[in-house]
């Protein structure tokens, strides 16, 4: 029987909540002062052993819901191989390992991260050492289950599954079955999630048992800082309307989702020949490169990063000011998950869609999945327009280059297969070469 945890009444500090001195020191170096709403009603429960379904909209702060409970149990265990948190992108998973590392600071926490990108055998070493956390992604944990010596989970205590209605989708299905099976049964799970999905509810009655249910938002929400817009357009005149917006919104941190990885590539080299800081990520990057982008953006040397979905799940960039959808999301649910790269943890934020005429239908499901009609967003046409034929003609450039790029690949013996570092480092060094004039 599922219960519902949101009747317990709001406690305002970490202590009051049951968390250890240590670790509410730990909470204070990181600047939280007080729990978030997940966070307040999750805690406790877990606290006293129950299994956690965690309902919150993105950036509320429930990576810290379950690290907390999991570090104050590991204090009093000490054990290796500990907990498990699965996580559908190899940056979340990094990033979810240094929010243990982080609050497990005063208590000697060691973590694992197992992501794909990553040599096995570094890993292994890792797991040698035998860590208290281990964070990974599915496909690259069942790998280590499968082929480095000596690696089992049997002493594993907690199991959590972060964005798990991504972490259901059949590119994981085999995957997470197999973990599943070899884990022990006498354990607790958490399972979190920005949306409730009729996968999500099939694998809580596989794996949960009488799960706490923590619902800190409404089923499809997004938060009330956040402005939403959309900007109808022809789809032959979106790259002008996007420039046009990014100029409206210069020096804005701003995210902006493509459907396809190419068009990360194309429209990061198309911006900055228009004089943008703009730079790709994308899931056929390696990681190195992934994470290259992604620290450059979050430090500031770009403030454009054009990215497909791969970007829009648990990553925590507390300054993105501006969500921009190039192209609406095939799955309505995305759209949630994109736009809370923005207005997290109580700030503002925008967002504006940029809608074509083939896309109207999929944007009229979001307005109905988040249940508002979003206004449009004011500005002449006859200026946007203006921008034309300097966009076309960058637009050009941009696909000789990568037609070159493309050429002297083929004719490279053993060139790397993901040539997306050349935008990464082509940055660089404009970055570099406007400062050797300004010397």
């Amino acid at each position: 029987m599922l219960s519902e945890g949101n009747e317990k009444e709001e406690v305002k500090t970490f202590e009051g909540l049951g968390i250890c001195k240590e670790l509410v020191v730990a909470c204070d170096k990181l600047g939280w002062k007080n729990p978030s709403k997940i966070q307040a009603e999750a805690i406790p429960y877990a606290l006293e052993g129950k299994d956690l379904i965690g309902l919150a909209q993105t950036g509320s702060g429930k990576t810290g819901a379950f690290v907390l409970p999991i570090l104050q149990a590991l204090l009093e265990a000490q054990r290796p191989f500990f907990a498990c948190v699965l996580s559908p992108t190899r940056e979340l998973a990094i990033q979810i390992s240094e929010q243990f590392e982080a609050l497990g600071s005063e208590i000697g926490v060691k973590c694992a991260v197992l992501v794909g990108g990553i040599d096995m055998g570094q890993q292994a070493i890792k797991l040698a050492k035998r860590p208290h956390i281990i964070v990974a992604t599915p496909g690259r944990l069942v790998d280590h289950l499968k082929n480095t010596k000596g690696f089992s989970l049997r002493t594993l205590k907690f199991l959590v599954l972060d964005e798990a209605d991504r972490l259901l989708n059949v590119d994981f299905e085999k995957s997470l079955d197999e973990i599943l099976n070899v884990i022990p049964r006498e354990r607790k799970t958490y399972l979190f999630s920005a949306t409730m999905t009729k996968k999500v509810r099939k694998l809580q009655r596989a794996c949960l048992r009488n799960p706490v249910k923590i619902e800190a938002a409404s089923k499809y929400s997004t938060v009330n800082t956040l402005k939403q817009q959309y900007w109808f357009m022809a789809s032959m005149y979106k790259d002008c309307h996007l420039v046009y917006l990014l100029t409206e919104m210069i020096g804005c941190t701003t995210m902006v989702f493509t459907s396809t990885c190419d068009k990360t590539r194309f429209l990061a080299i198309t911006l900055r020949k228009l004089g943008f800081r703009a730079i790709p990520i994308n899931g056929q990057m390696s990681q190195a490169k992934r994470l290259g982008a992604l620290n450059m953006f979050k430090a500031g040397e770009c403030n454009i990063l054009i990215c497909t979905d791969v970007a829009s799940r648990g990553l925590d960039i507390p300054s993105v000011d501006v969500v921009i959808n190039y192209d609406i999301p095939f799955e309505s649910k995305d759209y949630i998950h994109r736009v809370g790269r923005t207005a997290r943890a109580g700030r503002s934020g925008f967002a504006v869609s940029l809608l074509d005429q083939y896309q109207l239908e999929w944007y009229l499901l979001i307005e109905q999945l988040i249940g508002k009609k979003l206004s449009g967003y004011p500005a002449q046409e006859e200026e946007v327009l203006l921008l034309h034929e300097r966009v076309e003609e960058a637009k050009r450039l941009s696909t000789i280059e990568i037609k070159e790029k493309g050429g002297r690949k083929r004719r490279a013996d053993g060139g790397d297969d993901d040539d997306d570092d050349g935008d990464i480092y082509s940055f660089r060094k404009v970055k570099s070469s406007k400062k050797s004039r300004r010397r």
